[in-house]
């Protein structure tokens, strides 16, 4: 990349910054070389850096919110917020000193700078994608046994191995040998491993755990990807917490769920209705120290230490938190009734040909005048999946199967939540850079 540098350093943008080079490279100074600057300036009584105090509460990070339902905001993290989110999760999650990592997420992410300082602090190795159409290859290069991703990267997985399955018309056999494995495991038998060696050498034979985080994931492909023998479990939480609030374990999951509240966090709902359904409110050394600049925003969102999520969610008996949607997501109607678009987004997904959707409320016209709100299903189709499993070309023929699809969801559901008008295209939605769809943009 020499001749890019030059290029920005001619260029005038660059002309006050050192390149750095790891390996050797003339006309430039290289990582050994400026170890042994620093070592020679230490020997020669420059130790200020050793006597330096750091302030835990001091702002150490400005990280940027994802954007989904409105304008990013810059939050402030603090040492303490971070090492404390780092010991949480070393307790909670099993990353082991032999491990391989494969880093995807981008690090200017709290989920993946997290993600990285966890796999540092357990000891364990860490390698980069070289792009996403390059995944299943790098798994497989890197001998990668951890892996910390989105549920779109996961799920888009999961859907590429149940089409390979379908296609060799194993389904059958397959789906009785993750039902036979998960009988096993209730009495401590594992032969997954064993059972779906092929599935194991697609992706390397080494990956054993897979950690979910920045948004929900389909329930079937959490199983899924279990039943195979990839020990998989989910997280959540938000940039403002540093960012993660609750998350599963090996030893503590259960279905439907995001986990327990990592140590040192508290949870509470807020307000709850009948169902016990609040907003979810949360405190610890883990919660941001204010928006940057920002502090009309600061004191909408924390109050007396207690951060408002702005998600909807109920806790079990046992502390397992289960997510409903965000509150500025809930589609209203008239009757009264609450809509979670999340809950009617996850079964769309469940179709193979689905990359990605959205559901939203839009108003109703009947006799001229506006009466109460529609719910609009927004998809977003997969071309070649249309055509290899369902001979599925034209508009009119991928229409008519996505209609007969959703019309088969409807007939699972209550009549007030059932799906009114569908949106279709092939071309992909706006995102944030960890897959979340932006919804404000997108409607």
């Amino acid at each position: 990349h020499k001749e890019l540098i030059e290029q920005l350093i001619s260029g005038g943008d660059c002309r006050n910054l050192e390149f750095i080079c790891m390996n050797e490279a003339a006309g430039y100074m290289t990582m050994n070389e400026m170890i042994e600057i620093g070592k020679r300036a230490k020997s020669q009584g420059r130790n200020h850096f050793d006597e330096y105090v750091v302030d835990p509460d001091e702002t150490s990070i400005i990280l940027f919110t994802s954007g989904t339902t409105s304008l990013a905001k810059a939050v402030q993290l603090s040492h303490r917020n971070i090492t404390s989110n780092i010991y949480a999760l070393n307790v909670t999650e099993e990353v082991r000193e032999d491990d391989i990592n494969m880093a995807f997420l981008p690090y200017h992410h709290t989920f993946g700078m997290m993600a990285q300082m966890v796999v540092l602090s357990a000891g364990a190795a860490t390698t980069y994608c070289d792009g996403l159409k390059y995944i299943q290859k790098n798994i497989v290069e890197y001998k990668v046994s951890v892996f910390v991703c989105v549920p779109l990267l996961i799920e888009s997985m999961y859907k590429k191995i149940m089409s390979t399955i379908k296609k060799q018309n194993k389904e059958s056999k397959v789906k009785f040998a993750m039902k036979l494995s998960g009988f096993l495991l209730k009495f401590g038998i594992d032969i997954r491993r064993k059972l779906f060696k092929e599935v194991h050498e697609q992706l390397g034979g080494n990956l054993r755990f897979i950690i979910s985080g920045a948004s929900g994931i389909d329930p079937e492909v959490l199983k899924g990807f279990t039943a195979f023998g990839f020990d998989t479990v989910q997280g959540y939480g938000m940039t403002e917490t540093s960012p993660v609030l609750t998350a599963e374990s090996l030893v503590e999951q259960r279905i439907g769920s995001i986990g327990k509240a990592v140590p040192g966090v508290e949870l509470c709902i807020e307000n709850p209705n009948e169902d016990g359904i609040g907003e979810i409110v949360a405190r610890g050394p883990n919660i941001m120290k204010g928006y940057f600049e920002n502090p009309e925003a600061t004191d909408e969102i924390l109050e007396d230490g207690w951060l408002h999520t702005g998600d909807l969610g109920y806790m079990d008996k046992d502390g397992y938190l289960f997510i409903c949607g965000r509150k500025k997501n809930v589609i209203v109607l008239k009757n009264g009734k609450n809509v979670y678009p999340e809950e009617l987004e996850v079964l769309i997904s469940s179709y193979p040909y689905v990359e990605e959707n959205m559901v939203y409320g839009e108003p109703k016209k009947k006799d001229g005048n506006e009466n109460d709100l529609a719910l609009v299903a927004k998809i977003v189709y997969k071309p070649d999946i249309m055509e290899e499993q369902y001979n599925a070309t034209t508009e009119e023929e991928i229409e008519k199967i996505i209609k007969a699809d959703i019309d088969r969801i409807n007939d699972r559901l209550p009549a007030y939540k059932q799906l009114n008008r569908i949106q279709i295209t092939d071309q992909p939605m706006i995102k944030t850079t960890t897959g979340k769809v932006k919804r404000y943009a997108n409607i």
